[in-house]
């Protein structure tokens, strides 16, 4: 299974996906033009990855900010990485933040309450 790279914008987020390395990771900011457009690949990838995923998948959102159209895509990401788990698989969310964002720390367990997937938060000074 190819990896997938889309490099960071001003408004969407780096992303990388790499089931050789178990690799899985998106960071940045999100607030495309056309959300549904932007990680459409991101989709495809999963869909394939969840057929056969590895044993243990550890998944970082890394996110400084997202916009409410990204919020809904990034629910639909878990809800695929919740599906892997409920067919046996381990899944774990890695949910990093900055120090001073409680909001994105926030965002996060309200996602953890919406799939089955166990979260874990991890607060930086800053992305670098």
């Amino acid at each position: 299974m190819d990896q997938l790279l889309i490099e960071a914008t001003s408004s969407t987020p780096k992303i990388y996906l790499d089931k050789e390395s178990s690799k899985f990771e998106i960071i940045g900011k999100s607030f495309p033009e056309e959300s549904r457009v932007f990680y459409s690949p991101v989709y495809v990838w999963l869909e394939e990855y969840a057929q056969n995923p590895n044993e243990e998948t550890l998944f970082e959102f890394k996110m400084e900010y997202f916009n409410s159209s990204s919020s809904l895509i990034i629910l639909e990401i878990l809800n695929i990485l919740d599906s892997i788990k409920k067919n046996g698989g381990k899944v774990t969310i890695l949910w990093s933040h900055l120090t001073i964002d409680e909001d994105m720390l926030e965002a996060g367990e309200e996602y953890s309450e919406l799939v089955s997937l166990p979260f874990e938060y991890k607060a930086l000074e800053d992305f670098n």
